[in-house]
């Protein structure tokens, strides 16, 4: 995925309400933008922060500028866009390159399903089951090369997980592929002790069936595009979480 403008750089001055963010563009300019993830953001928005900006060019716009891209201290890549990875995953699905997912005849997005609900990609074809991929977003690491979802309490999330059983209940295939915006990462992990729910719905999707894949990414100003297939780590023996992944 390319970004349709040449990105900014900015400083980070502070990120708050969960969608706005004040910078400093390198000019010495002050402006509010637009910040695209409802989620925690942990570990990626302390003041100071090399940041990376998209111009919509749209005057009309409130908030013609939207935050994209964080440039870590070790050097790293974050995208902080919550919207990317659905683009992101699209044109690789289209393009054959997630491996699992190959050979489908037809690619449909946001197709309503189970209740009141709508799958990322309904992927169909002759011969092969339906199969429901849900995308999420991930960009958490506290440790060493993992990544982690989620950053934050996610009922939403743990809503899809049930989904996905519900589809693989009623005969079809489920796939939760979850698109790490954060370079050097190898492996990708639940998160449970921020969101114990979480992971037992998902210990809950995987013994149904639902299968579980994570992507890394590559990034830089000009755009990203998936990457790497990560190792799925199983779930630690958190209190209150029974039982582990295969």
């Amino acid at each position: 995925m390319d970004f349709t403008t040449p990105l900014i750089p900015a400083t980070l001055i502070r990120r708050y309400k969960r969608f706005l963010a004040d910078v400093r563009l390198d000019d010495g300019a002050e402006m509010t933008v637009h910040c695209a993830n409802p989620g925690a953001m942990m570990g990626i928005t302390d003041p100071g922060l090399r940041i990376w900006l998209e111009d919509s060019r749209n005057p009309r716009r409130r908030l013609r500028y939207s935050w994209k891209l964080a440039e870590l201290p070790d050097g790293s890549w974050c995208g902080v866009d919550t919207g990317v990875p659905n683009r992101v995953v699209s044109e690789a699905l289209c393009a054959g390159r997630v491996p699992a997912l190959r050979g489908y005849a037809d690619i449909r997005a946001e197709v309503k399903y189970g209740r009141n609900s709508r799958i990322d990609f309904l992927m169909t074809g002759p011969g092969m089951p339906d199969t429901y991929v849900e995308v999420k977003n991930v960009h958490l690491i506290r440790k060493g090369n993992v990544a982690e979802f989620p950053d934050c309490v996610t009922e939403r999330g743990a809503k899809h997980l049930r989904e996905l059983s519900g589809m693989v209940a009623a005969g079809h295939r489920a796939v939760m592929l979850y698109c790490v915006q954060r370079g050097g990462c190898t492996h990708f992990r639940i998160a449970s002790d921020l969101d114990a729910i979480y992971a037992k719905a998902f210990d809950a999707a995987r013994t149904a069936g639902v299968e579980a894949i994570a992507f890394g990414t590559r990034m830089s100003p000009e755009g990203i595009w998936l990457g790497d297939q990560l190792i799925v780590d199983p779930l630690p023996q958190w209190p209150g979480i029974q039982g582990q992944n295969p």
